[in-house]
């Protein structure tokens, strides 16, 4: 008499081998795409630091034009506490985001503005051309919006203070509401902005319906909760808890 081809084990033991055969293969494609995911995810953070500074345009943005102007770029690590570079750490190797979720290497916020809970003890910082009299300085910037941590980079002229740049890369906020904060013509309005009211070091860059033009753009229409979390994060990443003590250095010429 034959065996019942349809009996509950072979059924499991088909069902068994067929999961094993598919994560082989999928586990074997991961191993031998890294190389190539690395390479991309590279790519798409110097394309967007690239971007948000106004230094290359999306449909510029090939392999070889990215890297070329990146090797303009000299990315160093600043002690967010004291202004100062820490050279002891190495920039193309420190995972910022990463050692914000670090206690030992992160602070608890009691105040928190930004929404992002902890802030890091050291930050990336961006600088295009000569490092002690950069062209522009570029920080990359988060905070909380309406559904989501809004992540981007926020560039500045020579005098660290007008802003040369902004482009927010990723974000999950309403599409044509919050989710406005990466339209190309929304983005416009920010280079030649003032990010420091005159002779203070506070902050006074972001959004309101009725804009002070210099340093203020329009509010994003329907996103009330997403353009104050922009306001905030903006305020909080160029103030004394963030970069503020790094940017003075280079506004007071320090």
């Amino acid at each position: 008499m034959s065996k019942n081809k349809d009996s509950i084990k072979n059924v499991f033991t088909v069902a068994f081998l067929l999961c094993l055969v598919c994560s082989v293969i999928v586990s074997g494609a991961a191993v031998a795409l890294k190389d190539r995911q690395d390479a991309n995810q590279v790519h798409n953070q110097r394309t967007n630091i690239l971007l948000a500074a106004g230094l290359i345009e999306p449909r510029e943005a090939t392999f070889d034009r990215v890297n070329e102007l990146f090797n303009e770029i000299h990315i160093r690590v600043v002690d967010l506490r004291t202004g100062e570079f820490a050279e002891d750490i190495n920039a193309e190797e420190f995972e910022q985001l990463r050692a914000a979720s670090d206690p030992e290497r992160s602070q608890r916020l009691e105040e928190d503005p930004a929404g992002i809970r902890r802030l890091e003890n050291y930050g990336l910082v961006y600088l295009v051309g000569d490092i002690d009299n950069p062209d522009r300085i570029i920080i990359p910037v988060r905070g909380a919006g309406l559904w989501s941590t809004l992540h981007g980079f926020l560039a500045l002229e020579s005098d660290a203070n007008t802003i040369a740049g902004l482009g927010f890369h990723d974000h999950a906020e309403t599409p044509g509401l919050g989710g406005e904060v990466d339209n190309p013509n929304w983005l416009r309005q920010w280079p030649g902005k003032k990010v420091y009211e005159e002779g203070t070091k506070n902050p006074r860059l972001g959004l309101a319906r009725n804009p002070d033009p210099d340093h203020e753009v329009d509010t994003l229409a329907g996103a009330t909760l997403t353009a104050r979390g922009v306001t905030n994060l903006l305020q909080f990443w160029t103030g004394e808890r963030g970069y503020g003590a790094f940017l003075t250095k280079y506004r007071e010429g320090v």
